[in-house]
């Protein structure tokens, strides 16, 4: 045993010495001191904290839609322009006044039967915007000077709530993962505003949860224009309650999503 013994502690003292030098070979080395972190510089601490908000943006208002039952919770079974119709008479859980259509687009709207051709409803868009596993109903509803009012409606029990409601001279309206994303136009050349809508579930509604101000990427030999003078292309309009086919409708690809194009800059910014 006593041989064993001699061969296991050489073997332990040769590695001992690879570790030695391993070490001081391919170690750590320092490189400084590490800079401190710098936390936000609070100004004008002495002002006392607002107790509430000035000014009521709409942001997180509801509204139930009379008259509107959703047999399992489908929208996909719903009218679009039924929906537009009873949501004139809608009471928002608050009173923003920031709902409301100007009186043109809403007689445009009660008359979308017997004038179909001017009627400011576009082809719905369903998309799962909360993560319940069921699909939202998505409209768009054509306003005057090139402004689109987007809205979003969610079933529950049978009955019909939108969650969404906001107005802007848009560029385009897009899908990110369950994320609406509203582009408008900025007055400052190349440059365009962006704006997240997501589904809160502590307000029950979509949210404004991001807004920038982007610069647009230039095209090689192009140059950025800050608005255009073209006319906007015609955009489809939801079919007349007759025509609408019987049974589920269906929803078109994210990437078909329609773009309103507008060019004059963003409303209210």
């Amino acid at each position: 045993m006593r041989p064993v013994r001699v061969r296991t502690a050489a073997a332990a003292v040769a590695g001992l010495a690879l570790l030695s030098g391993c070490g001081s070979a391919g170690g750590l080395e320092s490189t400084g001191e590490a800079p401190s972190a710098v936390g936000p510089a609070r100004l004008w601490p002495d002002l006392p904290p607002a107790s509430a908000a000035p000014y009521d943006y709409g942001e997180g208002e509801t509204a139930r839609i009379p008259g509107i039952t959703v047999p399992g919770d489908d929208v996909h079974r719903l009218d679009p322009v039924t929906v537009a119709q009873a949501g004139l008479k809608a009471k928002t859980n608050r009173d923003s006044g920031l709902d409301e259509l100007p009186d043109a687009t809403v007689r445009q709207i009660r008359a979308c039967r017997t004038a179909p051709g001017d009627c400011p409803v576009l082809i719905p868009y369903y998309f799962d915007l909360t993560g319940d596993g069921r699909d939202e109903l998505v409209l768009g509803i054509r306003m005057p000077e090139r402004q689109l009012a987007v809205r979003a409606y969610r079933a529950d029990d049978g009955v019909l709530t939108r969650i969404m409601s906001t107005v802007d001279a848009v560029i385009s309206v897009e899908l990110a993962g369950r994320d609406l994303i509203l582009r408008a136009p900025s007055v400052i050349s190349g440059y365009e505003y962006r704006t997240a809508w997501s589904w809160d579930d502590r307000q029950q509604a979509m949210l404004a949860t991001r807004d920038e101000i982007l610069r647009v990427p230039e095209r090689r030999g192009e140059r950025t224009a800050p608005t255009s003078t073209a006319p906007p292309p015609e955009s489809p309009t939801a079919p007349a309650p007759s025509e609408t086919p019987s049974g589920t409708p269906t929803a078109p690809a994210p990437s078909e999503t329609p773009s309103a194009a507008a060019t004059s800059s963003a409303d209210g910014r």
